[in-house]
């Protein structure tokens, strides 16, 4: 459950290490109701590597997905700094969550009004808009 009010027009990220789904909420503070924006699939892995050091144990997947995580992060700053959205809420997976949260430049952190960390990239409409509330 989020304890912050989520403005018209905020951005809504949903995502994951293989693909994120964007969204606005079309309606107010008291009423949510989301709309599809866009989404992000990952692109030139194995070209751009993930942000930092990772562990030499590292799977392929793991890495793939911390590059992934990158890439959202990256795309997250150039909405931002464009003026794309002025409310940011991110919704991921732990795992996600916590490998794009050292990524997220300044710019992204001051827009980002909650953080929801659970698995609802294949979920529907209805069940994120629930887990909003």
């Amino acid at each position: 459950m989020t304890s912050h009010k989520i403005p018209h027009k905020a951005l809504i990220v949903v995502a994951d290490g293989t693909g994120a789904r964007f969204f606005r909420n079309t309606g107010n503070e008291s009423k949510i109701s989301l709309s599809a924006d866009s989404s992000l699939s990952p692109v030139n892995l194995n070209a751009e590597g993930p942000a930092g050091k990772q562990p030499p144990e590292s799977s392929q997947q793991e890495t793939d997905e911390a590059t992934f995580a990158k890439q959202l992060a990256n795309e997250l700053y150039r909405r931002a700094h464009n003026g794309d959205y002025s409310a940011l809420v991110l919704i991921a997976d732990p795992q996600t969550l916590g490998q794009i949260r050292p990524s997220l430049h300044k710019e992204v952190q001051q827009r980002l009004i909650t953080q929801i960390g659970k698995t609802l990239t294949k979920a529907s409409l209805a069940d994120i808009q629930d887990a909003l509330k």
